[in-house]
């Protein structure tokens, strides 16, 4: 292989986002004397000198790893998705942390859907936005979380131009946008750009940032998604036979596929509905009102005026396509979703039926069934597992295979131990890079990483803080405790939560075992997945619709101690982790009280399991527990578990009925 064969074979390796959940590939580009931390492979491809590559060719071993992926690559894109019977629209898409178009657990969840789509070879392609400023980058300003935006250009990634723009009406006018392509393995990602010469300077920034702005540019984002999306797909020549809103924010897709209908023969609106039922798929990922997207009809309805003149409808008629329960001058993008669709599905069994009783009221809401959401195993499991795993329980456990995970029992005490050892190196150094603390290999690590939304009660443990020092003091039972996660820059209340965590950390009772890791993202989530022996989650019950981060812990070996809410609440089984009390008080400052008393008191039995042995390695009780965990959760919360469910429970059975 010479020099332009390499870069060029390189360049094809970064440009499918294969790599993210490939080590061994992705180790490849680590290995490049351009790469850099937080650098797309692409860019760093791209920065090697000529020089540079020709060293690289005149490595035997180097060039053979890269022909042994660039193979499996090929065999990959042998069934690439062309044509998909089914497109998924989402707001954000987490594939990896340097493509930073996701905020939290909903792009992340997107980006695993993807990801197991291609290793099911489902037919599905998908369709987003592409965020200039991505997501913010957080760091601490006096123990406070403050923001900065970085910019980003698609070129950067390895995207490709398909050429297509599409017009995307928008109030009074026009608007442009360009469709990017990202290849996720077999799966292609459309992604709509609007910063385009031909739009005004408003315009150009409506996909400037994600979850940036006001309701305004939330609105806006919204029509390009889901109007645009539909046209995007349109534009590529897809047919698909099902149109996938992954929560309400492509919603807007539903007008767009009405408007093809009355261009046909839906002579009426009701008609129109009818027509594109079939089509329509919708999953809901809030088990509260707030967190619906809803819209007041005074701002909404100079965008759907343009639509009501084409159809020679009302505007009232076409307000009234997202009904609102609680009130009647607003429109509500959750019930616009659910009036239009053949299926709608929570994301636990628990939220499924929170959903049933949150748009009771809706048309379509008493009908809501559940997909329990799961995680993508190749990305979020240690590579040191995932060679144990492979030479002991065979390749399929990465599928949920069951009988793959009843093989860990075989899987000796001290490989276990030893590999567990090995994850917490990094999250060691992460944590003294990011934070200045000292992480103890030998003490037991506790978890608590994601949106730090009131309801989540990231200080809940603050609630009795003589009980939570005595915990960080005791040297014989060590345990360190880790938190980690972003407030959006509008939540006051989520900021004052970080201000408190990392407030204490920095006090005297912390004794340096309770720390903050700024700026979250898939980097950090993965370090911690990897180190952390505890995951803790403590929510209001039952405000947590599913929540994944305590299904990457698990499969990591990590042992859950949560609230029994999301997708706990149905895979619990009273060894796989430990159940937090939850308090019968109907004052939310007694039953916190109450919950955070059980919280600590159950920490300090599992300290006490954990370090039982007192050799400085996990109890020989606490390994058994860890195999169980893996036997009873390993075949329940991959992802491919997850997008099995939805072919053959939602996708499969709407395509036949078509």
């Amino acid at each position: 292989m010479d020099r332009n064969d390499l870069r060029s074979a390189l360049l094809r390796l970064a440009s499918n986002h294969l790599w993210t959940y490939e080590y061994r590939t992705a180790a490849l580009f680590d290995a490049l004397p351009t790469a850099t931390v937080d650098q797309h492979p692409f860019t760093a491809v791209r920065s090697l000198t000529d020089d540079q590559v020709a060293s690289l060719a005149s490595d035997d071993a180097f060039v053979g790893a890269v022909a042994d992926r660039l193979a499996h690559l090929d065999g990959v894109m042998a069934s690439a998705v062309t044509s998909p019977d089914v497109v998924y629209y989402s707001p954000e898409f987490g594939i990896t942390d340097v493509v930073p178009q996701y905020s939290g657990g909903l792009g992340i969840l997107a980006g695993d859907h993807l990801k197991s789509v291609s290793d099911l070879e489902i037919g599905l392609g998908a369709v987003g936005l592409f965020y200039r400023h991505g997501f913010f980058r957080q760091y601490l300003d006096g123990g406070r979380q403050a923001e900065r935006i970085e910019t980003y250009e698609a070129d950067d990634f390895g995207f490709t131009d398909t050429g297509i723009v599409v017009e995307v009406p928008v109030a009074d006018r026009v608007v442009d946008a360009k469709v990017w392509k990202m290849e996720v393995g077999r799966v292609p990602l459309l992604l709509l750009d609007t910063d385009l010469p031909q739009n005004s300077e408003h315009d150009r920034a409506i996909t400037d940032q994600l979850y940036g702005g006001d309701q305004l540019h939330r609105l806006e984002q919204e029509l390009v998604l889901g109007v645009g999306g539909a046209r995007a797909v349109a534009a590529m020549g897809w047919t698909p036979g099902v149109h996938h809103s992954n929560e309400g924010h492509a919603g807007f897709l539903a007008i767009e596929l009405l408007d093809r209908a009355r261009a046909g023969d839906a002579a009426t609106l009701d008609d129109a509905i009818e027509a594109i039922r079939p089509h329509v798929l919708f999953t809901t990922h809030t088990p509260v009102p707030a967190g619906i997207d809803r819209f007041a009809h005074a701002m909404i309805a100079p965008h759907l005026q343009p639509w009501a003149d084409s159809w020679g409808d009302p505007i009232a008629d076409v307000l009234a396509l997202g009904p609102d329960p609680d009130d009647a001058k607003t429109f509500n993008m959750a019930a616009l979703c659910l009036k239009v669709a053949a299926r709608a599905n929570g994301v636990s069994k628990l939220h499924g039926e929170v959903s049933r009783d949150l748009f009771g009221d809706v048309p379509g809401g008493s009908d809501i069934s559940s997909v329990t959401n799961g995680v993508h195993a190749r990305t979020w499991v240690s590579p040191t597992l995932q060679d144990l795993f492979d030479a002991r329980l065979g390749t399929d456990w990465a599928l949920g295979n069951a009988g793959a995970w009843e093989r860990i029992d075989g899987v000796e005490s001290d490989a276990i131990v030893a590999a567990r050892a090995t994850d917490k190196a990094p999250l060691i150094e992460l944590l003294a890079e990011r934070s200045g603390a000292t992480l103890d290999p030998d003490a037991l690590v506790i978890g608590f990483a994601r949106r730090f939304a009131t309801y989540k009660r990231a200080n809940l443990l603050l609630r009795h803080p003589d009980v939570l020092a005595a915990l960080l003091a005791d040297d014989d039972r060590p345990i360190h405790i880790l938190f980690a996660g972003k407030a959006h820059p509008a939540d006051k209340p989520g900021k004052q939560l970080i201000e408190q965590v990392v407030a204490y950390g920095a006090s005297a009772e912390a004794n340096g075992r309770f720390s903050f890791i700024p700026d979250y993202d898939i980097g950090v989530a993965r370090a911690l997945y990897f180190g952390c022996d505890v995951w803790l989650n403590n929510p209001v019950r039952p405000r947590e619709a599913s929540g994944t981060s305590g299904e990457k812990a698990a499969l990591n070996g990590g042992l859950n101690c949560s609230i029994l809410d999301g997708w706990w609440a149905e895979m619990s089984d009273g060894r796989n982790g430990w159940d937090i009390p939850t308090s019968d008080a109907t004052d939310d400052e007694v039953r916190d009280t109450e919950e955070s008393a059980s919280a600590l008191s159950l920490l300090g039995d599992i300290a006490a399991e954990f370090h039982a042995d007192g050799s400085g390695r996990p109890s020989e009780a606490w390994v058994d527990r860890m195999r169980h965990n893996w036997r009873t959760l390993g075949p329940k919360v991959t992802a491919a578990r997850m997008v099995s469910d939805y072919d053959n429970e939602l996708y499969q059975p709407m395509l036949r009925a078509l």
